[in-house]
């Protein structure tokens, strides 16, 4: 399907009041690539620092410096420390993502995965860093994006996290984080990843500024990408959350409105093999219904280890479930739980 014609099919679906066709329409591709699972792991975040140079609009996790209440950075012991506190033996993944900071170097963020990779059994991915985050590096190290890239991955890097996408719009971007990398070299740092053998989620904030057809382009961008390297292994929506930010004034969307967006990213992104609904910031009950609309995957425990979205009003305040209530939210809806690796490789235990 040429891309006006899939921009058109998806434009029409968000005007559709109707919702059960849709929801059928994502259900027929989600069970062609997956069946009747949904996935999860058991995995742990790791967040270094909030304090970030970039000042991005929706953003309630960042402070300025290190002396702002409510900031902190981590050294290198204290992250040694923090993983080796909550790891537990069968975790497979530790998922790290956490800011720009104005003074640590590429050197600290290649020894946070030494020191894991040393830690951790060889069987735990380390899944970590955002596109934004590997800009930060390449700038402030003077190294081209495939040069840190290949830095991070002979340290022990496993993959990366689909941060930093918000949103393409060149002029959305503008305005809700007008100092971060743009969406071509946000791209460009995924091609240059899956080119290395790296692979990647995806993601897009939806629910601020944008509007639909900001959301459909952003989708169909994710797609030609995909088209040419095939190195997405998941495309996770982020709800827009606007507690403690500076788009506060803006209404969060209804639940309408989300189960179209997952919907619609499913059907457009039959390319990419899983949609990913992201438990602690759309809360368990919505994640539970967007099984119904496309998603497959549930992400994971999380042991109340990421600030992220609770700083931004996410009811999941201490974000921690157990493989049972996993299991328990995909059964209500009709589907298998299994829990998997990062790549999607089935974990029996």
């Amino acid at each position: 399907m040429s891309i006006l014609k899939d921009r058109n099919k998806a434009l029409q679906l968000y005007d559709n009041p109707d919702m059960n066709g849709i929801s059928s329409q994502a259900t027929a591709i989600r069970e062609k690539l997956n069946g009747d699972l949904v996935f999860f792991n058991h995995n742990i975040h790791l967040e270094p620092s909030n304090v970030c140079i970039h000042r991005c609009k929706f953003c309630s996790y960042r402070s300025d410096d290190d002396t702002v209440p409510g900031a902190w950075s981590m050294s290198l012991d204290e992250i040694k420390e923090f993983c080796t506190k909550v790891f537990e033996p069968s975790m497979t993944e530790v998922h790290i993502t956490g800011s720009v900071h104005p003074s640590k170097n590429f050197e600290y963020y290649v020894s946070i995965v030494k020191i894991l990779r040393d830690l951790l059994p060889e069987n735990v991915a380390i899944k970590a860093y955002s596109a934004v985050e590997i800009d930060g590096m390449c700038v402030s190290s003077g190294k081209s994006i495939e040069e840190v890239l290949r830095t991070l991955k002979d340290a022990g890097l496993s993959a990366l996290p689909g941060g930093g996408a918000e949103i393409f719009d060149p002029f959305v971007r503008s305005i809700i984080a007008p100092d971060k990398c743009d969406s071509d070299r946000w791209l460009q740092i995924h091609r240059t990843a899956h080119k290395l053998g790296i692979r990647s989620n995806s993601t897009m904030l939806f629910g601020h500024i944008e509007n639909r057809t900001h959301r459909v382009d952003h989708l169909l961008k994710l797609k030609e990408l995909q088209n040419e390297t095939g190195g997405f292994d998941a495309f996770i929506p982020l709800l827009f959350k606007n507690r403690g930010n500076s788009l506060s004034y803006i209404s969060e969307l209804n639940l309408v409105e989300i189960l179209k967006t997952f919907a619609i990213s499913r059907i457009l992104l039959d390319n990419i093999p899983h949609i990913k609904s992201y438990w602690p910031m759309l809360g368990k009950e919505v994640c539970g219904l967007t099984l119904l609309y496309g998603a497959d995957d549930i992400d994971g425990t999380i042991n109340d280890t990421t600030r992220i979205f609770s700083s931004a009003g996410s009811s999941e305040q201490k974000p921690s479930m157990s493989r049972e209530e996993l299991t328990a939210i995909a059964s209500e809806f009709g589907y298998k739980a299994v829990e998997r690796d990062s790549f999607y490789n089935i974990v029996e235990n």
